[in-house]
């Protein structure tokens, strides 16, 4: 996961690729491909087949025996028979990853029966190897590794479970594993994108209590470093019990959680909690809402720590106030501060212009982002001139996407929302209580699909808004006529930020929820079908720009790639199906997709179904 939740838009140039004993080496500028030919896709054949197979192969790497993105699709013993055999034979295996791959029931069992005697196994890289799995398999099957772990008496240093969707469900299925004693010796855990919710959030809270009070008892506490959980509807009840664990662990290095529907009760708790973590270097609250209430609790907790480098509190809507505040605890500590993202939160040019002044003296600061808040064009340009003024101008985040002055009206009324929204807060608390006193048995078994009402309701999102820190929830919230308002949004006649639409809009797909893949795919279907049915629309210059952002193919300017995710390749593979895109661009996309790279490697389940789609789809020659 990425430190910040912004976008940062990369050009190209191929490595070259030995192929046919010529150097094959697609060079793509800003605005026109110097060669992809066919003759070169046809030399390039044979290499990319061949490396394609080393992919395929088990890689072993200092006690690490690794099945990542090999698009496994394990469903009984006997389809495992290879791998039970490698791992009990493998001496002294400390990490296992099984990333990218997908594990049913009675698979995970067997493999779990061969870790029984694995005792010095510290790493458990177990991401995405749920894909297209009940969510019924899933809890049953994590119990079975937890258990084995147990069993071998391991010592687990990190534990990833991230983008498997499996609910509090799937949180009761390592609640065991988590309590136990292979979890005393945990320093990080990373659970994005599972959908845990308020219920999930509040089991895995109770569950690292226990681990860091009976590891205590024994005189070694748990040392947790590094939380990530972003992208799980925690809202404020979920949050505020991972708080008050957090704050009893003490020993917290990052915390990530973006995308959560916090509102200010929940910041506030943990701000109290970062509090009691001195060595904290990492806060990302990316995309909740803090308000001035939850910036200001933000802010004094901030001024007890001294090693903070990443701040993100970009989308989080604190307010003038709350920057100003911020501006205060900058001026004081966060000596080592490197970046602060305050971008899209409804700061006004004074205060942005005293956020700018706190940092004067940060001397490892790297980046100050304000962009999308509301300072208008004066005010951009004196927040530029304060910046050049510290020789601190480079710093300064793009400010393309701010919003303009506020009216005078809404200035003025902004004071009025904050106590508004605490007295609907207070209400809807007290309503929401008695309803989980009634529901609560049943709220359990339904909560992955039913998500309370965050107390105060986030602003409902431009598309602008979206665009520049997609989210889930910001995207539906754009209501029925989201597509076509992306689709006048999105400049189709510039091809770099037409690619650059189309990675954000994917970035956000939930293969996992209907309503979300819904929402992406017709947005994705609106764009794409404006550009290439524009007379001036240049397809292959699109599909260029769209390779250099995915990793793919470097470029001039040498600007770093995003970080693929999985909607990133389903997106595409929906695209390429539709007759709005052009046959003659599907080779392309073949040649490389078909090649290994890095960048894909998180993605391999999502690649491997792009690739054979695109096989399907070239045309005959």
């Amino acid at each position: 996961m990425s430190l910040s939740e912004g976008f940062t838009t990369p050009s190209l140039t191929a490595s070259s690729e030995r192929a046919g004993g010529r150097n094959w080496v697609p060079y793509i500028c800003t605005q026109k491909i110097i060669s992809t030919t066919t003759f070169g896709v046809k030399m390039a054949s044979d290499a990319v087949a061949n490396l394609a197979d080393s992919l395929a192969k088990t890689q072993v790497d200092e006690g690490e025996l690794s099945y990542k993105g090999q698009g496994l699709k394990l469903d009984n013993a006997q389809s495992v028979e290879k791998m039970v055999k490698e791992i009990e034979e493998f001496g002294g295996l400390r990490a296992l990853r099984l990333e990218g791959n997908t594990i049913g029931l009675e698979a995970a069992q067997t493999i779990a029966k061969a870790l029984e005697n694995k005792s010095d196994l510290q790493c458990c890289h177990w991401s995405d190897m749920f894909t297209g799995r009940l969510r019924a398999e899933i809890p049953p099957a994590l119990v079975s590794l937890g258990d084995a772990l147990i069993t071998a008496g391991a010592r687990l240093k990190v534990l990833d479970l991230s983008d498997n969707a499996f609910g509090p469900d799937g949180v009761k299925g390592i609640e065991k594993l988590l309590k136990s004693a292979a979890c005393h010796t945990l320093q990080e855990l990373r659970l994005n994108n599972c959908g845990m919710g308020i219920g999930g959030g509040k089991i895995l809270a109770a569950a690292l209590t226990v681990c860091y009070k009976e590891s205590s008892a024994l005189g070694a506490p748990l040392q947790l470093k590094v939380f990530i959980a972003g992208r799980n509807r925690l809202e404020n009840d979920g949050a505020t019990a991972l708080a008050q664990a957090f704050q009893l662990i003490g020993s917290l290095e990052e915390v990530h959680m973006p995308q959560n529907g916090i509102n200010y009760q929940g910041v506030t708790a943990l701000a109290t909690a970062m509090q009691h973590n001195p060595q904290l270097r990492v806060l990302n609250l990316n995309d909740n809402t803090f308000t001035k209430r939850g910036a200001i609790a933000m802010a004094q907790a901030l001024k007890h720590l001294r090693n903070v480098q990443v701040i993100n509190f970009g989308d989080c809507l604190v307010r003038s106030e709350g920057a100003s505040a911020i501006a205060e605890t900058l001026r004081e500590g966060l000596p080592i501060l490197k970046e602060l993202n305050l971008s899209f939160g409804e700061i006004t040019e004074e205060a942005a212009i005293e956020v700018a002044r706190s940092v004067q003296h940060k001397d490892q600061l790297k980046k100050l982002d304000l962009n999308g808040n509301s300072l208008g064009d004066e005010g951009c340009d004196k927040l530029k001139e304060v910046m050049e003024s510290l020789n601190m101008g480079d710093k300064l985040g793009s400010l393309s996407d701010d919003e303009g002055e506020p009216e005078e009206d809404e200035d003025e009324e902004e004071d009025d929302d904050d106590d508004d929204d605490d007295e609907e807060d207070v209400e809807e608390e007290e309503e929401e209580e008695v309803e989980e006193e009634e529901e609560e048995g049943e709220e359990e078994k339904s909560e992955s699909n039913q998500f309370s009402t965050p107390p105060s309701a986030p602003r409902t999102p431009d598309v602008s808004s979206f665009l520049s820190f997609p989210s889930p929830d910001k995207l539906l919230r754009l209501g029925a006529k989201r597509s076509s308002l992306i689709q006048q949004q999105v400049d189709v006649l510039d091809m770099s930020k037409t690619a650059e639409a189309f990675l954000k809009i994917s970035s956000v797909y939930k293969e996992d929820d209907s309503e979300v893949k819904s929402a992406v795919l017709e947005s994705i279907d609106a764009v794409m079908s404006k550009a290439f049915l524009t007379p001036s629309f240049q397809g292959l210059t699109f599909v260029s720009s769209l390779l250099v952002m995915l990793g793919l193919l470097k470029s001039e300017d040498k600007l770093k790639p995003v970080k693929v995710v999985p909607g990133h390749l389903q997106c595409l593979e929906h695209a390429v199906k539709q007759s709005y895109f052009p046959r003659e661009h599907i080779t392309v996309l073949n040649v490389f997709m078909a090649r290994p790279n890095k960048s894909l490697e998180p993605c391999s389940s999502a690649r491997d179904r792009l690739k054979s789609t695109l096989q399907k789809l070239i045309p005959e020659s």
